[in-house]
């Protein structure tokens, strides 16, 4: 079970630059409620329409904006447990190396940042997600299996 929770957490730390981003992408497209669509009326509306979809224009954009807030609300969960959770690190160099993890630099960037090896930096990262899933299990006096119904974005 630590396990699961573990490759989730580093499932979530791998993804979260590109979920941050893909978010405020998302939100700024959304800002707009589909200018330029209008429903048919007429003659085009009395047709006989093909079965199982609509030619209404304004319910397709409607469905495909709703499938896309799903999409936001998925990867704000995915980045609130990491979020929710990363007052548990206290080291300095834990904090710098996670601070790095979320922008999306790689292991030797970081290292060659820090002055530290590549090996080094997957230890540190190691620690981190070790301490991230102990608060994500219950182990250290939390409840919370939030975490576990998480699925992974790849």
């Amino acid at each position: 079970m630590k396990e699961a929770a573990s490759k989730q957490i580093e499932s979530i730390l791998k993804d979260y630059h590109w979920m941050m981003n893909s978010i405020k992408i998302l939100r700024d497209s959304m800002k707009d409620a589909g200018e330029g669509l209008t429903a048919q009326y007429g003659d085009a509306a009395g047709m006989p329409k093909a079965q199982g979809t609509t030619s209404d224009p304004v319910y397709r954009e409607n469905v495909r904006r709703e499938k896309r807030y799903s999409v936001i609300h998925k990867y704000e969960a995915k980045i609130s447990v990491i979020q929710d959770r990363m007052h548990f690190i206290t080291d300095d160099r834990e904090i710098e190396v996670l601070h790095w993890l979320l922008e999306g630099k790689s292991y030797r960037w970081i290292g060659a940042h820090m002055g530290l090896s590549f090996s080094h930096i997957k230890r540190i990262r190691d620690s981190i997600v070790d301490q991230l899933s102990q608060e994500t299990n219950g182990t250290n006096g939390t409840k919370d299996t939030k975490l576990l119904k998480h699925k992974s974005a790849c």
